[in-house]
């Protein structure tokens, strides 16, 4: 139940133990090679939600865990404290609760001060989809916060440079496919997708990819030598989704009135588990 889920989150956050995660501190952008590198994704990515903010002061509590090393970030007001890389060395179930408490402690706030907690809501992993989605309406739940759900591919596309202003971004849906969808940046300079995300194989997707197109997603490091030519990859530094990106996103919605209902708020897959399948099967 949700409120017995509750209690053990609390718990993990008051008691874990936990290796110290990589805590990333704002940089600048700078141009490496011709190619502009975002080298850290808190640096001048809140500007741009100031005005419509309305004078609303949320603290926000983000989690990043579709990907193998997830993140959590912190944000207050239009104004982005910290984001920490969770531990490389442990699963994301146990680095997830103490990498929450960690990055409470870096900015010195007690739970309940936390009033929307948001998380990649998917496409992505199963299981870390899981349990960023649990963690969030678990701990929005013991501390009586929103909770908001904040797309995947949007995320990501989120991430990029502010002087890109139409990308496809693309993740992993194993057994040979992808989900990937198309952004376009709108008059207010946030990325909107301008078609429905779609699950389709990886080799059918990448012969579809027109010339000229931009393409960006954690995906790509596997695929960097089957890009077509005429096609361009977003420098590895912008493709991973992270928790910063998330937090800003969930800002400019909850300015905008949007709500997740705490029960409804589900993880959404690419596809039913393999179990499922299987079961279906039977």
């Amino acid at each position: 139940t949700a409120s017995s889920a509750s209690r053990l989150l609390w718990i993990s956050l008051m008691t874990a133990r936990f290796t110290r995660p990589y805590f990333l501190t704002p940089v600048d952008y700078i141009r490496r090679g011709g190619v502009l590198t975002n080298i850290n994704p808190l640096a001048s990515i809140s500007q741009s939600i100031v005005n419509e903010f309305h004078g609303q002061v949320v603290r926000i509590l983000a989690l990043e865990t579709t990907e193998l090393i997830g993140s959590v970030a912190a944000m207050d007001g239009c104004n982005l404290l910290a984001q920490l890389e969770l531990c490389r060395r442990q699963r994301m179930a146990q680095s997830l609760a103490p990498g929450v408490r960690q990055l409470l402690s870096q900015v010195g706030w007690k739970p309940r001060d936390v009033e929307l907690v948001a998380a990649t809501s998917g496409p992505g992993s199963f299981t870390g989809l899981r349990i960023g989605i649990t963690t969030a309406k678990a701990f929005a739940y013991a501390v009586s916060a929103d909770v908001l759900g904040i797309d995947t591919l949007e995320t990501i596309a989120a991430g990029a440079p502010d002087q890109i202003r139409a990308l496809t971004a693309v993740v992993d849906a194993q057994r040979g496919e992808v989900v990937a969808g198309a952004f376009q940046r709108d008059t207010q300079g946030w990325f909107r997708p301008t078609s429905a995300a779609e699950l389709v194989d990886v080799d059918t997707w990448l012969e579809s990819l027109p010339g000229g197109t931009l393409i960006t997603g954690p995906v790509l490091h596997k695929l960097s030598d089957r890009v077509p030519d005429g096609v361009t990859m977003l420098d590895a530094s912008y493709r991973i989704p992270k928790a910063a990106t998330v937090a800003r996103l969930a800002a400019r919605d909850y300015a905008a009135g949007r709500r997740d209902d705490l029960f409804a708020l589900a993880p959404r897959y690419s596809r039913r588990s393999a179990a499922e399948e299987k079961l279906e099967r039977k």
